[in-house]
């Protein structure tokens, strides 16, 4: 190997703190979705809440998670402590897992999600700026991807450790759920000792989300918030994926499959979207995800069988495989770099607020009319999304 076949093999090797930040994910969703897989089964179940109160916990829980972004990316600006706020968001969500198998009640369960959401939204912003802020803007669509799968394969180690779990155990999904603290407790370890932050001065502090600043960001960012807003009406939480398996038959047991069918996808191509949109752009991974959305949720609405629905769960992690890395990428490179964790948070903030909305209007429609409204209802959110994304122009990236 020649010399400058060396350096640009360095070049493109992304670097240990990615690498760091990603297995910091992998656990903490290895331990999320062991309690996620089989946390819908357990409010319907054994705690007797409707379709439409699943959609509220989950809309609040998700909803208060972006929302919390906004503060938190904007002390990651102001402090320029993000390594300190992400450590700070990861260990609450660790210290909430004990809560999720000694509730005896929806509104205990509400409260361990809404606080582990906290720590969640506490974490993102920092955590997403902290990875930009270590890796070259032409490698930032494969650090953004890399992180993704790997969090996406803690979300699938999870579920099949809690199917394995319900297997030994039989069925009883308190016991099951005390497993899910190790690997959270792991993920913090790994966080606190595998990431060294660059030094980055302080900046004035001001109130979060002035208006000037917000001013500053500019049309490309803002073209990307309407993007990811029509996205997260089109998606409501995957809970509903996994009650719509179990009543299509699905075995209690095997619940948390549905997770790690949708998570394996996801992460097989994550990784690979983030490398195409350094390339091709992110708009064409944009399309094919809400195409991928659309079929989705038209199998999970009308299908008869669980090979039809394990079918459509599985498109529904291609389509958040296309999109989702692409999105956190576009915001970084839309931002200027001395608000960048300010973007996050407000991309987050109007994202939380469609969460909300979509998850409750999903379970409200479920109630109401049946599992087949609340997907068509989907398809229709992510068929408007794509017909904008065909005549919208492709967004130029911001030089502020």
């Amino acid at each position: 190997m020649t010399s400058v076949e060396r350096t640009a093999t360095r070049k493109a090797r992304l670097s240990g703190a990615v690498w760091a930040l990603g297995l910091t994910s992998l656990f903490m969703d290895f331990s999320s979705e062991m309690i996620h897989g089989l946390l819908p089964v357990f409010l319907v179940l054994n705690l007797g809440a409707s379709a439409a109160v699943l959609g509220l916990v989950e809309g609040i829980a998700e909803a208060t998670a972006q929302i919390t972004r906004v503060f938190s990316g904007w002390l990651s600006d102001q402090l320029r402590q993000r390594k300190t706020l992400a450590v700070a968001g990861y260990a609450i969500a660790a210290a909430t897992k004990p809560l999720f198998p000694l509730a005896n009640s929806v509104g205990l369960v509400l409260i361990a999600r809404f606080a582990d959401r906290i720590g969640k939204g506490i974490r993102g912003a920092p955590r997403d700026a902290l990875v930009a802020d270590v890796t070259p803007a032409d490698q930032r669509g494969a650090a953004f991807g890399l992180r993704q799968s790997l969090d996406t394969i803690g979300a699938i180690l999870g579920p099949l450790t809690a199917i394995g779990l319900m297997v030994l155990f039989h069925d009883d999904i308190r016991t099951v759920l005390w497993f899910a603290v190790v690997p959270a407790v792991i993920s913090v370890t790994v966080l606190v000792f595998g990431v060294k932050e660059q030094a980055l001065p302080r900046q004035k502090a001001g109130a979060p989300l002035r208006l000037g600043e917000i001013a500053r960001l500019g049309r490309p960012y803002w073209f990307v918030v309407a993007a990811g807003t029509v996205f997260t009406l089109a998606r409501f939480s995957e809970a509903f994926l996994v009650i719509r398996a179990q009543q299509g038959g699905l075995a209690v047991a095997w619940a948390p499959a549905v997770i790690a069918v949708m998570s394996l996808v996801y992460a097989v191509s994550a990784y690979p979207a983030g490398r195409l949109q350094d390339k091709a752009g992110a708009r064409p991974l944009l399309i094919l995800g809400l195409v991928a959305l659309i079929l989705a949720d038209l199998l999970l609405g009308f299908g008869q069988s669980l090979v039809v629905l394990f079918l459509g769960i599985g498109l529904w992690g291609l389509h958040m495989g296309l999109t989702q890395g692409v999105l956190s990428a576009l915001v970084a490179a839309m931002a200027p770099e001395h608000l960048r964790g300010t973007a996050f948070g407000l991309f987050g903030l109007i994202n939380g607020l469609a969460a909300l909305g979509a998850s409750v209007l999903a379970g409200v429609l479920w109630d109401v009319i049946g599992p087949g409204a609340t997907f068509a209802a989907g398809a229709g959110f992510a068929a408007v999304a794509l017909v904008a994304f065909l005549f919208l122009g492709k967004p130029q990236e911001s030089r502020g």
